[in-house]
């Protein structure tokens, strides 16, 4: 089981309170168990793999899918990415040097601080399962049904591994819920053009984003001449349009001219993808002994940060890191850790789109942002999670 030399010291089922255990190497035949092969749990099981844990990837499908939301890269995810030894750009990924904000009146245009990429989640979600199992770990395709401390109940039977690393992105398994933490809930949706060069030439080396009343959408190029026009919208407002995603499409076109040249560009049968009820603003803080809780498990950030696959890494990072430290007992203070750590910037997001949402704030806040340029490259990093000190890097 995850033990070491120096478990022995400490009462049976006492949970650690620091993390100073010389690392575990996954003896005894017990392997940690890693549910979901997304940014989070495949950051998890190669430095884990690397660290001789000797883990196993579990993942509902043998092709990554291409979830909604993680489009873009920030700097710091790309640096996650090379730590981990992924080529992102190797991928197909397209570089990205600006920010263009539209909000409320005239774009803003900002350099980033440092340059992001636009890839899919396909695309990545790929390269990062190979860079796993190249470190060692085991892939299973098998679907989890219900989770608790210790147990993990899956189609193909029962599973008691030497702890849990819980990266269902999010999606929440059974016996893991997540608060509801809104009355008006946010949804998710998302379209990928393909070969429009006019769009290409429109968005160029930009990230774009654009906020309106009730939401946001975040616009950017990705591999092999795609690009991808990502939503965040209150679900009054998909209501107020019949509970019809193109029809909402329509009313933003209107109501948003500069996002509705963009949207012009999307067929009327275009295929829209969406996700219902994510639980931006949601940080686990708490968590039991053998279970750690990564990316949307851990905490949800508005995705107008752009930051969202960044602390899915840092978190797959930084939970293996305990693991390794302290076996299954460093899980409870890991979580509060993490906590902390994504407590800023989680908040900061949240500021930034309760600001961009309100007219009267957000005409103020553009105006500021034009006569204090250095603002919003502070506002971006701001957003921004850290690489802990206290993870041993991958």
């Amino acid at each position: 089981m995850g033990g070491s030399a120096g478990h022995g010291r400490r009462r049976r089922g006492a949970c650690a309170a620091h993390l100073p255990v010389p690392p575990v190497r996954g003896e005894g035949g017990v392997r940690p168990l890693v549910l979901g092969a997304g940014p989070a749990g495949c950051a998890a099981a190669i430095v884990l793999a690397r660290g001789g844990a000797a883990p196993v990837l579990m993942d509902r499908s043998r092709t990554p899918g291409d979830a909604l939301c993680g489009g873009f890269l920030s700097w710091r995810t790309v640096r996650n990415l090379q730590a981990l030894g992924v080529d992102a750009e190797g991928a197909g990924a397209v570089r990205v040097t600006r920010l263009r904000y539209f909000g409320h009146g005239e774009p803003i245009e900002a350099a980033l601080p440092e340059p992001g990429l636009g890839l899919s989640r396909h695309a990545l979600d790929s390269a990062l399962r190979r860079a796993a199992i190249a470190a060692g770990a085991q892939e299973r395709i098998d679907h989890a049904l219900d989770v608790a401390p210790g147990r993990v109940r899956t189609r193909a039977g029962e599973h008691t591994p030497g702890a849990i690393f819980l990266a269902s992105g999010k999606h929440d398994v059974r016996g893991q819920p997540r608060p509801r933490l809104a009355d008006d809930p946010v949804l998710g949706c998302r379209v990928r053009l393909c070969g429009d060069p006019e769009l290409q030439r429109v968005i160029g080396d930009a990230v774009e984003l654009h906020c309106f009343a009730g939401g946001y959408a975040g616009i950017v190029r990705q591999e092999n001449g795609t690009v991808n026009i990502c939503m965040a919208v209150h679900k009054s407002r998909l209501a107020g349009a019949g509970g019809d995603l193109h029809r909402l499409f329509a009313q933003l076109a209107v109501q948003n001219p500069q996002l509705g040249r963009r949207l012009d560009h999307v067929p009327a049968h275009e295929a829209i993808q969406s996700i219902g009820a994510v639980p931006y603003g949601f940080i686990a803080r708490e968590t039991s002994c053998g279970l750690f809780r990564l990316g949307d498990q851990a905490a949800v950030i508005p995705s107008l940060a752009g930051e969202g696959v960044s602390i899915a890494l840092t978190s797959g990072i930084a939970a293996a890191s305990a693991y390794l430290r302290g076996g299954p007992e460093a899980a409870p203070a890991f979580q509060r850790r993490f906590a902390r750590l994504v407590r800023r910037p989680v908040g900061a997001a949240a500021l930034l789109w309760r600001v961009s949402e309100l007219r009267e704030h957000g005409v103020v806040a553009e105006r500021v942002a034009r006569l204090f340029p250095w603002l919003l490259p502070m506002a971006m990093n701001a957003s921004r999670v850290s690489q802990p000190s206290w993870v041993t890097q991958p």
